[in-house]
């Protein structure tokens, strides 16, 4: 499929969700999801900070020289933290409280950085802006899952509004690390689960795995089940 906007979006989104797919960024992740909004707000900013990066980047690829192209990068990327820093501390001041010094460290967030080098610095201005975009929300929408888990369990609250009954016994862990882990960890066997199910090709689907986009496999759930379906 020929590279376009469109398949920017899907590719962060689904194919290679930062956060569920290449597990890049795992530190905000499991750092600030503590609620719903605290992730939706990371991940807002984060792709903000990816769109514009990407796309200030991907203008200025044939001016920056390769040998100082990562520290090229890292200053583009903190002017905008710096903007968005001060914008959340002006005008979302109970939002900046809560995400605190993972502000910052966007500065050297894997993600904004890796798709700086692998995709902004090579490809055009459209198609840089829309892979931020795609990646960002891919990024977001992780963020805000996991969130949203734990803010239900460990507090009976989604977006602060209570839903739960006053019955309701909070389970305390999930707003705490260990909880973070488990519900990543939950979401992403889930994700995985529909995915190699979809994709698990019988002996005449050959050409199906062949194409399939499962690129960590290659072939290899084929073959197994050509093996097995062979012993018996």
């Amino acid at each position: 499929m020929t590279d376009s906007p469109k398949e920017r979006i899907y590719n962060g989104i689904i194919k290679e969700n930062p956060t569920l797919v290449l597990l890049l960024g795992l530190c905000p992740t499991l750092a600030v999801t503590t609620s719903a909004m605290n992730g939706l707000g990371m991940g807002l900013t984060t792709t903000f900070i990816l769109t514009m990066s990407n796309m200030l980047i991907s203008l200025l690829r044939n001016i920056i020289p390769n040998r100082v192209r990562v520290p090229a990068y890292i200053v583009i990327v903190a002017s905008f933290v710096t903007i968005v820093e001060f914008l959340l501390q002006g005008y979302i001041p109970s939002l900046y409280s809560g995400l605190g010094i993972y502000i910052p460290l966007i500065v050297v967030n894997c993600i904004i950085l890796g798709r700086a080098e692998s995709y902004a610095s090579k490809n055009n201005v459209i198609l840089s802006i829309f892979d931020g975009i795609g990646m960002g929300l891919g990024f977001t929408l992780a963020l805000t899952c996991i969130g949203i888990v734990r803010e239900i369990i460990g507090a009976g609250q989604i977006f602060g509004i209570q839903i739960m009954p006053e019955s309701y016994e909070p389970v305390t862990i999930f707003i705490l690390a260990p909880g973070a882990f488990f519900v990543l960890a939950f979401i992403i066997a889930i994700q995985n689960k529909f995915k190699i199910g979809s994709q698990r090709p019988d002996i005449k689907g050959q050409e199906k795995c062949k194409n399939c986009e499962n690129h960590a496999c290659r072939g290899r759930i084929f073959e197994i089940g050509k093996t097995e379906k062979e012993d018996k």
